[in-house]
């Protein structure tokens, strides 16, 4: 704590003789700030952002102030840090999320602590386009994960997402990319420890029960985007030619500790302490495609998670290791208008195993967005429909959301 304290101490420091000295950056709005030593020994790229979220939720039969709940909050406030050192082949990145949903709860998992750091890690461009990066940051999962949170289409992601994505992790990814004439081709491997960021608790399973491998393979056969537009959302590059990206991802965490994989609760005892014997290996398949063609885009993904072995019941019939397995579908679209104003609609479609106990899930969300400075200043609102089926009443439960949200980083 005391060496983050610090870093930020240093930041801190940097950023007021700026702004006292009234120095001018070579940057722009959006780019963040870039210095470089006088002898190119080394390099740092600032960048913060922030989110402003007001959401508003709803029952479809009672959408009277009575029925109605509302939730007004920061949902990301972020710092990054990114350049070279010694060599611009050597690169750093480190990311800190500072509001509460950034920070991921606080449990002996972590010591106690919050959890800020989002991104800590180093990356060595050793031969060609071969890349190997040692640290925590995402792992190569489905799409819309990887994109980051600031280049969204909607004002946040879809639950296909948050109940199937592999999140990040603590390990080392070997990256590389091969043209094929103007097919394009990108592959990743991941070595990690399985159990989320930044777990400390030297008692939890981990490498006892063994790590977490994932792959990763992206073809591109009508050549690469524009600017990178295949890792941000909308078609803010307006591709003159159609272009599109097919992905799929395998991931395999041995001996699961967490009921998602890499998130959600721990299987524990009353003393939180992870039950080893009931631990069982989680095995995700994703697999997305993105179009992009004159302001239009498309985004289906597809993802499945399943169990290696069964559940195994506890006293009084509950689940001991209830782990969240099933099968998700979510296909989105949108049309950049020549003002820079992007309609859009998505369809999510959520499938759990019905031993798990767990609801079906369908929505379907339409969004507005208004692009004042691409994803770097935009104002976002959506309105969605929520219907939760139990998988063995059939009962319903059917809810209406609205959210609004502005989005600024520099």
């Amino acid at each position: 704590m005391k060496k983050l304290q610090g870093f930020f101490f240093v930041a801190f420091l940097f950023a007021a003789d700026v702004a006292m000295g009234q120095q001018v950056v070579e940057s722009s709005f959006g780019k963040g700030v870039y210095v470089v030593a006088s002898d190119s020994s080394f390099s740092m790229k600032f960048n913060a952002r922030v989110q402003s979220l007001l959401m508003f939720e709803a029952p479809s039969d009672n959408i009277s102030m009575d029925g109605m709940t509302s939730n007004w909050l920061i949902r990301r406030s972020r710092l990054k840090f990114s350049g070279f050192a010694y060599s611009p082949k050597l690169k750093y990145k480190i990311g800190l999320g500072l509001s509460n949903r950034d920070h991921g709860g606080e449990n002996v998992h972590t010591n106690n602590t919050s959890n800020l750091i989002l991104d800590a890690f180093v990356s060595w461009n050793f031969y060609k386009n071969m890349e190997v990066w040692i640290g925590q940051t995402k792992l190569p999962g489905n799409r819309e994960r990887v994109i980051s949170s600031q280049k969204l289409q909607f004002v946040d992601r879809s639950l296909v997402n948050s109940r199937f994505n592999i999140d990040r992790d603590m390990g080392v990814q070997f990256r590389n990319k091969v043209n094929f004439g103007a097919v394009a081709t990108r592959q990743a491997l991941a070595i990690s420890q399985g159990e989320g960021r930044n777990r400390t608790n030297k008692n939890d399973p981990n490498p006892l029960n063994g790590f977490e491998y994932t792959g990763r393979l992206e073809i591109l056969p009508l050549g690469e985007f524009t600017g990178k537009g295949d890792y941000f959302s909308s078609d803010l590059k307006r591709e003159e030619t159609p272009k599109v990206s097919f992905g799929v991802t395998y991931d395999i965490n041995k001996n699961a500790a967490r009921a998602g994989g890499n998130l959600g609760s721990y299987i524990e005892d009353a003393n939180d302490e992870v039950i080893d014997s009931v631990l069982t290996d989680l095995n995700t398949v994703l697999a997305d495609v993105l179009f992009k063609y004159k302001g239009f885009s498309l985004l289906a993904e597809y993802a499945n998670k399943s169990m290696t072995e069964g559940r195994i019941e506890g006293a009084g019939g509950s689940i001991i290791n209830n782990y969240y397995t099933g099968t998700g579908i979510n296909v989105q679209a949108g049309y950049l208008l020549k003002n820079n104003l992007e309609p859009s609609i998505r369809l999510t479609k959520i499938t759990p195993e019905l031993e798990s106990g767990r609801d079906l899930q369908e929505m379907i969300t339409f969004g507005l967005s208004k692009y004042i400075k691409g994803h770097s200043l935009k104002v976002q609102t959506d309105f969605s429909f929520l219907t939760e089926t139990n998988q063995v009443s059939l009962t319903e439960d059917k809810t209406m959301m609205f959210r609004f949200q502005v989005e600024m980083g520099f």
